[in-house]
C-alpha cells in the first residue's frame, strides 16, 4: 500500500524574499541587464520601468498558473510568449495614456519587456510548475527584485552623473558624467553586484552569485 507523502508548505514570505535578494534577478541572476543599463540615469525611468515590470510579471505567472492545467507541453513557450505579450500591450497602453512625458523616454523598453529573460524564466520554471497563489507570490517577489535593482542603479546614476536626484539637484560639483554613460551603468552594476555577494558571504554563509541555484 503506498503512502501520500506530506506535500512541502510553500512560504509566501521566503518566496518574496527570495525574488528580492537571493533570487534578485539584476544582482544575483545576471539577467535582464540591457534595460537595466538603459533606463537607469534617473529615479522615475528606473522606478516606471520596473513597475511595469512589476505589473507584467505578476499577471503573466498568475495567467500561465490558472491556464496551466490546460496548456499542451509541447506549446507552452508560444503559448507563455502570447500570454506576455497581451501583458505587456496592456501596460503599455496605460502608460502611453497616463505617463507621456516618460513614455516618451522609456515607452520602447515597455515594449521589449516582452523578450525580457527574467518574465519567461519565472513562467517556465515556476508558475508552470505552481498554483496561482504561489505563482502569484513568485511574480511578485521577482519582480519587486527587479525594481528595487532598477532604483538602487538609477540612485547612484543619476546622483553621480548628473548631481541631481529625481530632477533636483543634490551636489552643486561637476557630474561625472561617465555615470549616465552605459560604461557608468555596467560600473555601478558590477559594484553593486559584488556588495550583494558579499553580503551573502558574509553573513548569510552563501557562496555570492556563483552559488545561486535556479527555483524555490
Amino acid at each position: 500500500m503506498a503512502v501520500a507523502l506530506p506535500q512541502r508548505r510553500i512560504s509566501y514570505i521566503q518566496i518574496l524574499k527570495d525574488g528580492l535578494f537571493k533570487e534578485n534577478v539584476i544582482f544575483r541572476l545576471v539577467i535582464s541587464l540591457c534595460p537595466a543599463i538603459a533606463v537607469t540615469t534617473s529615479i522615475r525611468n528606473g522606478f516606471l520601468l520596473g513597475v511595469a515590470v512589476v505589473f507584467v510579471q505578476v499577471m503573466v505567472n498568475t495567467t500561465v498558473a490558472l491556464l496551466r492545467p490546460i496548456i499542451h507541453p509541447r506549446i507552452r513557450l508560444p503559448i507563455f510568449m502570447l500570454i506576455i505579450s497581451g501583458w505587456v500591450t496592456i501596460i503599455d497602453m496605460i502608460m502611453a495614456a497616463y505617463a507621456r512625458a516618460a513614455y516618451k523616454e522609456i515607452g520602447l523598453y515597455i515594449q521589449i519587456i516582452v523578450a525580457f529573460a527574467s518574465i519567461l524564466a519565472r513562467a517556465e520554471m515556476f508558475a508552470s510548475k505552481n498554483k496561482p497563489l504561489p505563482s502569484f507570490f513568485d511574480g511578485l517577489g521577482s519582480s519587486l527584485g527587479f525594481l528595487a535593482a532598477l532604483v538602487c542603479i538609477s540612485f547612484f546614476r543619476e546622483l553621480l552623473g548628473k548631481g541631481q536626484l529625481l530632477g533636483m539637484t543634490i551636489v552643486q560639483a561637476k557630474p561625472l558624467l561617465i555615470f549616465i554613460m552605459p560604461t557608468g551603468g555596467f560600473l555601478v552594476v558590477g559594484l553593486l553586484m559584488g556588495l550583494f555577494n558579499w553580503i551573502d558571504i558574509r553573513f548569510y554563509g552563501g557562496k555570492g552569485a556563483g552559488g545561486v541555484t535556479g527555483g524555490h
